[in-house]
């Protein structure tokens, strides 16, 4: 099993206010728009992400972060037997993606994913 990134989320009531901070002031390219999530990267070899979301999608909060896996059965399996409690999920999502949501030790609301 992989982690293949780690994006961090932050709760906001408009994701187009965030256009002139992330894109036209720091330069990140918006790489993932859906309206209610927006994604911004920079470049480079780390190729940071940000996103800005007015709710977690499906009616869900917004997570605190998004971390992508290449095995996401492997990452459930395991979370299940350490006794996690899953706050959303497992779903697959109109978006193309395969989710569930839990929490990390810190409380912080964890949306762990892969790409169809």
């Amino acid at each position: 099993m992989v982690v293949k990134r780690v994006v961090a989320n932050i709760a906001v009531a408009d994701t187009s206010v965030g256009e002139g901070f992330y894109g036209r002031l720091l330069g990140m390219e918006t790489v993932m728009d859906h309206g209610w999530i927006v994604t911004y990267a920079g470049s480079g070899q780390m190729a940071p992400q940000l996103s800005l979301a007015t709710e977690g999608g499906s009616g869900t909060p917004v997570p605190d972060l998004s971390i992508e896996v290449d095995n996401i059965d492997e990452v459930e399996a395991r979370m299940r037997a350490a006794g996690i409690a899953f706050e959303y999920g497992p779903a697959v999502e109109p978006w193309g993606v395969r989710r569930f949501f839990v929490r990390d030790p810190f409380g912080k609301l964890v949306n762990i994913l892969s790409h169809l």
